[in-house]
């Protein structure tokens, strides 16, 4: 029934009416696409557990460690995600491994390098034009340089072994990554490695053999606990090491321009001097420790609500 002309009231009950179904069908909407694993299962929220070929969900958090590459060290402080999902190929003994569901596989931690800006670009190594910018991200106290270790190949080329994380022997993951080094006066496109040149971490709880000067170091399979009568397994206290990996790729991407780009330096010479690139097999470690958790794919699916 259409409001007679003049009968604000009844327009006005009509258009609040008409906002209310509109709220209404926002919230349908936003409770639809909330729905998400419950209880044990929350973790896996971002599995593609929607995939049938997916079997297992994964979700493993490492919360501390350390990455040398060279003469460069970064301390692991803040927590680093991968997740995902697999299906394990029973004739190959190979897992298959699957992108999270949001994209967001590896999350990306910003992790200080040791020194900052002044260790790993000195101002006497720059042209004289620079200084007045370098001297004004010191005085704004931008010098702090963070590495963001990101996959540097798709999700499908992570290799997963869990029969050799829990043997504590062989690789237990492999992982293919490039180092985002964020500082301002580094440009925004400042990497060690690539897409086509990864750094590949072949990562064991076992025993590795580097070659010198490195040493044999040993990683730990962690302790395992069953929940939800077998359907999740939680792995706590992993510790997966890599001291045998080759850094043989050089920084690319690392520019300082001025003047709105009138000057322009490239920075890669310097980076890879500080860092020590190309840094061979034996001068490189990797040490990642934290907790794991698999979830079989069907009962995260079924818990969702």
């Amino acid at each position: 029934m259409k409001p007679r002309r003049g009968d604000k009231s009844a327009l006005k009950r009509m258009i609040q009416a008409g906002m209310l179904l509109a709220v209404m069908s926002l919230v349908l909407v936003a409770q639809a696409s909330a729905s998400e694993p419950t209880g044990n299962y929350k973790v896996f929220k971002d599995c593609p557990y929607e995939k049938t070929e997916v079997k297992q969900c994964i979700f493993s958090e490492t919360k501390s460690g350390e990455v040398i590459v060279g003469k460069s060290k970064v301390n692991i402080t803040k927590p680093m995600v991968l997740q995902g999902g697999s299906t394990l190929n029973f004739e190959t003994e190979k897992e298959q491994f699957y992108a999270a569901k949001d994209g967001n596989t590896l999350t990306k931690a910003a992790e200080p390098v040791e020194g900052g800006l002044l260790k790993l670009i000195p101002k006497t190594d720059l042209p004289e034009i620079f200084w007045p910018a370098y001297e004004a991200i010191f005085e704004n106290g931008l010098s702090g340089v963070n590495a963001v270790t990101e996959l540097a190949k798709p999700a499908s080329e992570i290799g997963i072994s869990s029969t050799n994380l829990a043997a504590g022997e062989g690789v237990a993951l492999t992982l293919p990554i490039k180092v985002h080094l964020e500082n301002p006066f580094l440009g925004s496109t400042c990497y060690i490695g690539s897409s086509t040149s990864p750094i590949y971490l072949n990562l064991t709880t076992g025993k590795t053999s580097p070659p010198p000067p490195n040493k044999s170091i040993t990683g730990v399979p962690g302790n395992f606990e069953f929940l939800e009568e077998g359907r999740i397994l939680v792995d706590t206290g992993y510790k997966l090491v890599d001291n045998a990996f080759p850094a043989t790729m050089t920084a690319s991407g690392c520019e300082i321009s001025i003047l709105g780009g009138l000057f322009k330096i490239s920075l890669n010479s310097i980076v890879n001097g500080t860092v020590g690139l190309p840094s061979a097999a034996g001068a490189n470690t990797a040490i990642l420790n934290g907790n794991l958790e698999r979830g079989a794919r069907q009962a995260v699916a079924n818990s969702v609500k």
